[in-house]
């Protein structure tokens, strides 16, 4: 896989998948560094997200299946097993806030999709 290492930033981008990978307003997975990443394609919004794709609340591999939405304009996936949700900017469960998934920056370059880690 390509990777784009950002000095000033401290990001080193990762060549996740080609934008055909991920359906529209709707999610997919990706193995990274040894992390398997959700990443998302909210068309509706023209936005790219990336979080973690383990679920806090049972440890499930299952976030990149979820469907998203908008809760009060916040963009945010909804775990298929228990429907708990989380902010696809801040990770911040949105009905528990005992649970919060780690977010990451998501560049979209010549129909390829990179995660920043």
């Amino acid at each position: 896989m390509e990777t784009i290492t950002d000095t000033t930033n401290k990001v080193t981008w990762h060549m996740a998948c080609y934008i055909d990978d991920i359906p529209e307003d709707g999610g997919g997975c990706a193995f990274i560094s040894g992390k398997q990443i959700a990443i998302f394609n909210f068309s509706r919004r023209g936005e790219w997200y990336a979080t973690d794709n383990q679920c806090p609340h049972r440890q499930q591999m299952a976030i990149g299946r979820g469907m998203i939405g908008s809760q009060d304009g916040e963009p945010k996936v909804a775990c298929p097993f228990h429907k708990k949700t989380f902010s696809l900017q801040t990770g911040q469960c949105l009905n528990d806030d005992a649970y919060q998934i780690n977010t990451f920056p998501v560049m979209v370059k010549e129909n390829r999709v990179y995660v920043g880690l």
